[in-house]
């Protein structure tokens, strides 16, 4: 039997599953979270190699979306909404590709089902390594160590709250590791089969992710597709502008 996702179930009502980005974890979406528990039941998961579930030497999408549908089979949730951010997002669209049937509504954060060139995160990852060489003994230690690769306080701050102390030293929850050795799979995109899942977009207007020459390929993968951009927001537009956020969500599945 395979390990199943850490995860956390709230509320009551239609079931909506929130899945989070690179580095993230099941807190990550939890603004959105504790909205959305007011009416409905939401299953946050950790990923793979994120959060406090398992480590595995292999991270990509079909594998992180078979790990969500093994939990939803394990909790019997069979008619759900998707929402996912980033690298989450497009797991839920790996996630409608297989449950098609089940999905009622799949709603994607900041990101195109297409294969990026674009290595972002570079310097993200020369902080978790030396973080990771220098066994630093306080999170301020391992901030300052995060500092000397990551200029935006703001993103230190956030992959600082996936940190925790073990015999003395300051630890990731996140396999390093093995995003290191599979961030070209977690960059790639293999097209899924087009399915006619209601899907919306959720575009950071200032946020590079999701672009116009990006909307052919949504259109092929996804048939009922439509976009919706948040103005003066970047890539973490569900931290940046919450409530715009949950009310295009709200809108979208009523």
């Amino acid at each position: 039997m395979s390990e199943l996702l850490n995860y956390k179930l709230e509320g009551e009502g239609h079931t909506i599953v929130l899945i989070h980005g690179l580095f993230g974890n099941l807190d990550n979406l939890g603004v959105l979270a504790r909205d959305l528990k007011a009416d409905h039941q939401v299953l946050s998961v950790d990923l793979r190699n994120h959060g406090i579930s398992f480590h595995s030497d292999e991270h990509n999408y079909q594998l992180m979306a078979d790990d969500v549908v093994r939990l939803l089979a394990h909790l019997q949730i069979s008619d759900f909404t998707l929402v996912g951010h980033s690298m989450g997002g497009k797991v839920a669209i790996k996630v409608a590709e297989t449950l098609k049937q089940q999905v009622r509504k799949l709603i994607v954060l900041d990101m195109a089902p297409v294969h990026y060139t674009t290595r972002r995160h570079d310097n993200v990852i020369s902080g978790l390594v030396a973080v990771s060489e220098q066994n630093p003994s306080s999170r301020s230690q391992a901030l300052d160590i995060l500092a000397q690769h990551i200029e935006i306080d703001g993103v230190r701050q956030f992959l600082s709250k996936s940190l925790y102390k073990q015999d003395d030293i300051m630890q990731w929850r996140f396999n390093v590791k093995s995003i290191v050795e599979n961030y070209e799979s977690i960059l790639g995109w293999e097209a899924i089969e087009p399915i006619d899942t209601p899907t919306l977009f959720v575009k950071g207007a200032d946020s590079d992710y999701l672009l116009p020459e990006h909307q052919a390929d949504v259109q092929k993968q996804m048939s009922q597709s439509k976009a919706h951009i948040i103005a003066n927001t970047g890539h973490w537009l569900h931290a940046e502008k919450p409530k715009e956020v949950l009310r295009v969500i709200r809108n979208f599945i009523a």
